[in-house]
């Protein structure tokens, strides 16, 4: 059951996808469409789940979960990565590669894989007060909190200069 976004609660489950390059108004057009289509009949063995979305930057899919009256299930989450590889190829854009880096910098998005990145910081090019997206958040309250930081206050400080 598709839900307005902004209507969830706090604790509702969050998906983040990033793409490694940024979507066309185009493509956002299609994504929201095929995504209200998809979670308009999200189910968990039977159990419509209440869920929404936003594409954010034209860079991010983030898919919320109001688990309150039906969680997701294995068979559920496997139709949501299924939806999502569809949308890779449609797009012809990665979505699932976990091991890349998108970050603020000079007030844009950039997108680095992991070893681009651990170079980077070693050195110097970006720093603790650089703003990455954390898409390690598990909850809305987190994704809204904590979801755009300094790399500090993220996993990516381990990759840092001392």
């Amino acid at each position: 059951m598709l839900v307005d976004f902004s209507t969830l609660s706090d604790q509702s489950r969050v998906w983040i996808y990033q793409s490694d390059k940024a979507f066309t108004e185009e493509q956002v057009g299609q994504l929201e469409k095929d995504l209200s289509t998809f979670l308009t009949s999200w189910t968990a063995h039977g159990a419509a789940l209440k869920a929404g979305f936003e594409v954010k930057y034209k860079r991010f899919i983030i898919i919320a979960l109001d688990q309150s009256e039906a969680t997701a299930s294995g068979c559920s989450i496997d139709s949501q990565v299924r939806f999502i590889q569809a949308m890779q190829e449609n797009l012809g854009v990665d979505l699932l590669d976990k091991m890349n880096v998108t970050y603020y910098q000079n007030d844009r998005i950039h997108y680095k894989n992991l070893i681009d990145f651990k170079k980077m910081a070693k050195d110097g090019a970006v720093g603790k007060k650089t703003i990455v997206f954390n898409n390690l958040v598990t909850n809305l309250e987190e994704y809204k909190n904590h979801w755009e930081v300094p790399a500090i206050e993220s996993w990516h400080s381990r990759f840092l200069r001392k």
